[in-house]
């Protein structure tokens, strides 16, 4: 026997500490949540007995604070039932869309146990754990609604690793940088047109990644290494690219690029945001000018997903405690093989194969899938 007690009331700092002052017996389980100024505080006392009662309506009238008691007959189960970090996020993130998600939870045979607001900015976000469900089951039911309501949900099993240190590997090509590079050196080559159906073509996978960026490239012969660097300049990161790196980077994560595009672009990147690993493709070049070639092997779909496990090997972290970032069809190996696939603004394909999906366009939103509250982060940059 057990006794639940449930107190509501305004926040005010003694409140907490006049109520476990009146209890002299074990307690065996503590909640607490303050919400705009009100408390949510829940205590399970070892033991259900009229002193007991009686002790506490008088500590929570001498805090101000009411106060209600519930027998427990069951004791708590003595294993734990699997849980999941489910986050929801939208632009805007309507009450039918959390509805929706949390019915798609009950017809798992998932419980909330926990709701948490992420953020506000630069979309609504919210965290939930939940307890039991199958996690494919749970991924597959929800992604459905998701689509239902115009909003983003990903499920992440619950484990040790959430809270470990992290690889995050993102693609460079609309990802961490807006556009695709390719199509800004075609168009200073007077190509972009054909580069860009062949581009879009590859990313859709619906042609062989090395062909397309070998038959690419060859259009690009004979363009001076200037027209290059002023691509390289006029290339922007995609919005909240900078807060996602720092932030991550605060946490002690490592943080990498695998990129089908260019060295001359991450390079810049790697100095700029002080990335710790990145692998490209090279632009062979030969008297100042493209000779059309790509200088050595082109990094693919299968290059992507083993650089993704070199920089884990090097860093010393599991492969549960990478996450993988991409859009297009390139990136598949990579998001299955980490432990975390996130699709950003993905093609359908990839969003489809991806753990996660993001449809809003700041790339710090994957902050909140990794459970990192906004303002912790807006405080860090205080």
């Amino acid at each position: 026997m057990a006794l639940l007690v449930t107190v509501t009331g305004s926040d005010h700092p003694g409140v907490t500490a006049g109520l476990l002052a009146a209890v002299d017996r074990p307690v065996l389980d503590v909640e607490q949540v303050v919400m705009h100024g009100r408390l949510l505080l829940g205590l399970v006392v070892d033991g259900d007995a009229p002193e007991v009662r009686a002790a506490l309506t008088a500590a929570a009238e001498g805090v101000d604070v009411e106060v209600e008691f519930t027998a427990l007959d069951e004791p708590e189960p003595s294993v734990a039932a699997v849980r999941h970090h489910v986050t929801v996020l939208g632009m805007p993130l309507p009450p039918a869309a959390l509805a929706a998600v949390a019915r798609g939870l009950a017809g798992c045979g998932a419980n909330i146990e926990r709701v948490q607001r992420l953020s506000s900015y630069p979309a609504m976000s919210y965290a939930l754990l939940v307890s039991g469900g199958d996690t494919v089951e749970l991924r597959r039911v929800l992604a459905a609604a998701a689509v239902a309501e115009h909003v983003d949900v990903a499920v992440e099993r619950a484990s040790l690793y959430r809270r470990a240190r992290r690889l995050v590997v993102m693609d460079v090509d609309s990802t961490l940088v807006q556009g695709e590079v390719i199509e800004m050196l075609a168009a200073e080559a007077g190509c972009e047109d054909e580069v860009a159906r062949v581009t879009a073509a590859a990313m859709a996978g619906e042609l062989d990644f090395e062909a397309s960026l070998r038959a690419r490239v060859a259009l690009l012969a004979g363009l001076p290494v200037e027209a290059v660097d002023r691509v390289r300049k006029a290339v922007r990161l995609t919005p909240g690219a900078r807060t996602l790196v720092r932030t991550l980077k605060r946490l002690g994560y490592a943080v990498a690029v695998v990129s089908g595009g260019f060295t001359a672009v991450t390079d810049d990147l790697v100095a700029d945001l002080g990335l710790d690993h990145a692998l490209a493709n090279r632009l062979a070049v030969r008297d100042g000018v493209l000779t059309g070639e790509v200088d050595g092997p082109v990094v693919d779909r299968a290059a992507k997903a083993a650089a993704l496990r070199d920089f884990a090997a090097l860093e010393g972290v599991a492969l549960e405690q990478t996450v993988a970032i991409g859009d297009g069809a390139n990136d598949l190996d990579m998001l299955a093989a980490a432990g975390l696939g996130i699709a950003f603004n993905a093609k359908p394909l990839v969003r489809d194969a991806a753990d996660a999906a993001l449809s809003v366009p700041y790339l710090d939103a994957v902050l909140f899938l990794l459970g990192i509250p906004r303002d912790e982060v807006e405080a860090a940059d205080a």
